[in-house]
């Protein structure tokens, strides 16, 4: 579900770890099909041909309320969405873990940190110790999550951004790229800088 940008790096890691990707769904045929799939057509429910197949979901779309709208979907035509983990990640093994996530190229999660569904832990992101992440979060490369951070559903952590240790981030946040977040932040802010203000 989704194929370009974001779609076409999920789609090269889920490869890489050995997934037989066959078809690809978006909102129309894509001009660029660099993994040469079949186009199932468009992802929504009443034009979308797959659902009577007995097909796994991968989810490749970036926007976080996009992409957990679809897996709400998909979770309602009884499918199952899978997790696609780059085999250079590294990821301990006392995690809990959702479905439907994507944990990119050297992303890492230390123990006892809670994954939820339908995230992006992207490249070189870190999430460490005990962090909470709940649905549909974007973690955008190389960002870092010290020990015990909280982030609400359909959160956005820009490119490089810093959560310092035990800060709650609440939903629908948008912390911009480079940012250094010192305090615990409401829901449906929009913060940046260092140290982040709204």
């Amino acid at each position: 579900m989704g194929y370009s940008g974001h779609g076409f790096v999920v789609a090269e890691a889920a490869i890489v770890i050995g997934m037989n990707l066959v078809y690809y769904a978006d909102v129309k045929e894509s001009t660029i099909n660099p993994f040469h799939l079949e186009y199932l057509g468009f992802e929504g429910e009443d034009y979308f041909r797959g659902w009577e197949e007995d097909f796994n979901y991968v989810l490749g779309i970036g926007d976080n309320k996009i992409r957990q709208k679809l897996a709400h979907l998909i979770l309602s035509k009884n499918k199952e969405m899978v997790n696609v983990i780059h085999h250079s990640a590294s990821i301990a093994t006392m995690i809990t873990i959702g479905k439907g996530n994507f944990i990119a190229r050297n992303a890492a999660i230390s123990p006892l940190s809670e994954i939820g569904n339908f995230c992006i832990l992207n490249t070189g992101s870190i999430v460490e110790h005990e962090c909470v992440i709940a649905d549909a979060v974007h973690i955008a490369p190389g960002a870092v999550l010290a020990g015990n951070v909280t982030v609400g559903e359909r959160t956005f952590i820009g490119a490089n951004a810093v959560i310092k240790q035990g800060v709650k981030i609440g939903k629908d946040v948008i912390i911009g790229a480079g940012s250094v977040v010192l305090k615990d932040v409401d829901d449906n802010s929009k913060i940046y800088g260092n140290p982040a203000k709204i």
